[in-house]
């Protein structure tokens, strides 16, 4: 049986990995709350993973407010790089495998293809330089990790685009979505089957990944593609980023290459239409059944 500490384990993606391991039974999951674990806290990672034997740890946790990071840095780097400072320390010291997960607003968005791997990271706010210097502490302490970044996450759980999509839908109105910044919507579940997968295959090629769904979309196509399955009259207005009120500024490039993610650990990866073609009805039946 492998034992697999999951921290964040109340966020969307923690989420996806508990509803995901159903389907792995030889995997034993600990799933940690951040009110049951603060990975800021050394004191109290310390005491868990040396009083239980882990084979691997999941770091899920993340201060992933974007605007509230601009604004109060501090919080985002104590979570997204000192925590995770504390975390490859202590997995170092007790041998544990750390797949942790970052994403793509490490990169600056100017380049003109998908970014591979090897990219040079240039992130455009305290967000994405909070997440760089974690990646950075986990290289220059470890040396049995997978860092995976990925895209646009969405799932039936917490909020993201598309939840906040479903309520709009509601109000019958039309919709305005930035249509210059391009990416791959990236469905929790997939992530959370490829993480189990990476856990199972138990190989030895570590080093930074990226996994999102296959495909290319702005958040207009993402949204147009969402009111289009739902089969919803509500009409999608394109816009541009500068038109929004906002001082955070996103990379118009999110799109991540995973050549290296399906040729290292023979992974086939859905496109990012066909993802939410097949889990959309239950997304939203669920979404309906935990509000009802």
């Amino acid at each position: 049986m492998i034992s697999v500490l999951v921290t964040g384990g109340d966020g969307q993606l923690g989420h996806s990995l508990r509803q995901s391991l159903e389907l792995f039974s030889d995997i034993r999951g600990t799933f940690m709350a951040s009110d049951q674990l603060d990975i800021t806290n050394f004191q109290a990672l310390e005491d868990l993973l040396t009083g239980t034997s882990f084979d691997y740890c999941i770091n899920c946790a993340a201060y992933t407010q974007v605007e509230e990071s601009e604004k109060n840095p501090e919080m985002a780097f104590a979570v997204n790089a000192t925590g995770v400072k504390n975390l490859a320390l202590l997995c170092q010291q007790t041998g544990v495998i750390l797949i942790h997960i970052s994403t793509d607003y490490v990169f600056d968005g100017k380049k003109g293809e998908a970014y591979i791997p090897e990219d040079i990271p240039n992130p455009l706010n305290q967000y994405g330089k909070s997440k760089l210097r974690g990646e950075q502490y986990i290289s220059e302490i470890m040396e049995r990790f997978y860092i995976i970044r990925t895209s646009w996450l969405y799932s039936e759980f917490g909020n993201n685009f598309l939840k906040t999509m479903l309520k709009l839908e509601k109000k019958n109105e039309p919709v305005l979505v930035v249509s210059d910044q391009w990416g791959a919507p990236t469905y929790c579940g997939d992530v959370a089957d490829f993480l189990w997968g990476i856990v199972v295959i138990d190989k030895s090629d570590f080093g930074t990944y990226h996994y999102c769904n296959g495909g290319r979309a702005s958040w207009y196509d993402f949204a147009s593609a969402i009111f289009r399955q739902l089969g919803s009259p509500v009409s999608v207005i394109p816009i541009t980023s500068a038109s929004l009120s906002s001082n955070v500024s996103r990379p118009k490039n999110s799109l991540l290459s995973t050549a290296s993610t399906e040729l290292v650990f023979n992974f086939r990866i859905p496109g990012w239409e066909e993802s939410l073609l097949r889990e959309l009805g239950k997304i939203v039946i669920k979404t309906q059944v935990r509000h009802s």
